[in-house]
């Protein structure tokens, strides 16, 4: 997610929180310990909940206000913060024991978090305990269970990729939305979706890259949206291909301790990947930064489609001057689409003083009656299917087809995202490789020497 959403100003909700907006994390911390684990006047317990994304905060406020009024002996306060200062707070807030009971987590720091003991296992806990295992999508609870074997998070939604665009770009290329969604890739010539993004380039001159002339050097229109940063996971630019090689990152979905960086499959498809750049239908490293996103790009032509998580459906949908299309990822060498799965979750800290109290909020965060409230909103797809058809239904109601991301989950066409312990560490290994790579100067292969390096973190 990679990040989850684009960082976002702070937003405050219920007056019980207050203060917090521009303290620093020492201060947050402070104001945190002030009131994190006391009761009110009426005796209710009072419970903090964190979280990032600025999209969900009002279907999450609607959400908590009913478990509220369900469960009037407990007061549930909101803190939303952005990407960036969310993560750097939390982690502040662990330190001086002054955190969040419950906040929203993401595999990429949960097994940090627990090989450091500051959240807390589900087990247990009633309402959770009374949960059916088919409640969610399939391996969504696998990716929250530690090597204990223990749940230390509850499955809140899922992530998805697939590939947005403006449909009048299409038309004035002359190519329909049932041409881009029957498209196929390989890493040897790239298939009909390198025909396809060759097509939909343009440079300077109106030249488009499969025709004779066209300046790779001087593009106006990229076929294909690149963003800011390429990192070890790749969950929305270079995954989707190279896990429709059947190629895996590790040596186990879950808890992998081997990476495959060094494989054949792996190598070609990052040569292909970047290999784009010198072709002209890929920006170069740095034409476009976090000022122009993906969906920026697509706004404004300067990239014709974008591959793109589900949580940004209603970013793109927004966009003023757009007519939204989306379609499927490209079918690879094993034959289909395959789009990494993801999911947040909800996760209490190990320091609250009220671990019943949280359980009974994740459990009801979890349950359909949140999941439809959440779905309704047409921003993610909730983690049970009661929520995604909610969801479905409210994307309808904006004349979106959104089954190019509900299929590869309802197809089983997906590739779990990695967790495994080490994830900052190989982040740092692994960034220079991959900025390199889209420099063009280093190639796929050498990407074995790094993979060594990654997997003697596991030794």
């Amino acid at each position: 997610m990679t990040t989850r959403t684009n960082p976002r100003p702070t937003i405050r909700r219920r007056a019980l929180l207050t203060g917090a907006a521009g303290l620093t994390a020492g201060a947050l911390g402070a104001t945190a310990l002030a009131g994190c684990d006391a009761a009110d006047a009426s005796g209710r317990v009072q419970l903090d909940y964190w979280m990032w994304d600025a999209n969900q905060l009002p279907g999450y406020s609607q959400a908590i206000d009913l478990f509220m009024k369900q469960n009037p002996d407990i007061e549930v306060r909101i803190t939303q913060l952005g990407w960036d200062d969310y993560w750097t707070k939390l982690t502040a807030s662990f330190v001086a024991e002054a955190g969040p009971d419950v906040f929203t987590d993401h595999l990429a720091r949960f097994p940090e978090f627990v090989r450091l003991g500051v959240i807390a296992p589900l087990d247990g806990i009633a309402e959770i305990d009374a949960l059916p295992a088919d409640h969610f999508q399939d391996g969504l609870q696998e990716l929250w269970t530690g090597q204990d074997g223990k749940r230390y998070g509850l499955p809140k939604d899922y992530d998805t990729v697939a590939v947005m665009y403006d449909k009048a770009v299409l038309e004035e290329a002359g190519v329909t939305g049932e041409e881009l969604a029957g498209l196929d890739w390989n890493p040897e010539d790239g298939g009909s979706f390198e025909r396809m993004i060759a097509h939909l380039s343009v440079d300077s001159q109106g030249r488009r890259g499969d025709e004779d002339g066209f300046d790779a050097s001087d593009v106006a229109m990229y076929g294909l949206a690149s963003y800011a940063s390429v990192d070890y996971v790749g969950q929305t630019n270079w995954s989707p291909f190279a896990l429709s090689t059947g190629w895996t990152f590790t040596d186990s979905p879950t808890w992998g301790t081997r990476f495959n960086y060094d494989d054949e499959r792996f190598a070609a498809s990052i040569d292909w990947y970047f290999g784009l750049v010198e072709k002209g239908f890929l920006p170069p490293f740095g034409k476009f930064g976090d000022s122009s996103p993906p969906q920026t790009q697509v706004q404004g032509r300067k990239a014709a489609l974008a591959t793109a998580g589900s949580w940004m459906i209603g970013t793109y949908s927004g966009l003023d001057g757009v007519d939204l299309g989306i379609a499927p990822l490209p079918s690879g060498p094993i034959g289909t689409p395959i789009s990494m799965f993801n999911g947040l979750g909800d996760s209490i800290a190990s320091q609250t003083e009220h671990r019943t109290e949280a359980g009974k909020l994740i459990a009801f965060l979890g349950s359909d009656a949140s999941q439809e409230i959440i779905g309704g909103r047409g921003i993610v797809f909730p983690a049970t299917d009661a929520g995604t058809e909610a969801a479905i239904s409210a994307y309808e109601s904006k004349k979106l087809d959104v089954a190019p991301f509900t299929d590869r989950v309802e197809l089983k066409q997906t590739g779990q995202y990695p967790l495994t312990e080490n994830s900052a560490s190989i982040a740092s290994l692994l960034q220079p490789a991959f900025d390199q790579a889209w420099l063009g100067r280093i190639s796929g292969a050498d990407f074995a020497s790094y993979n060594d390096r990654v997997n003697a973190l596991f030794s």
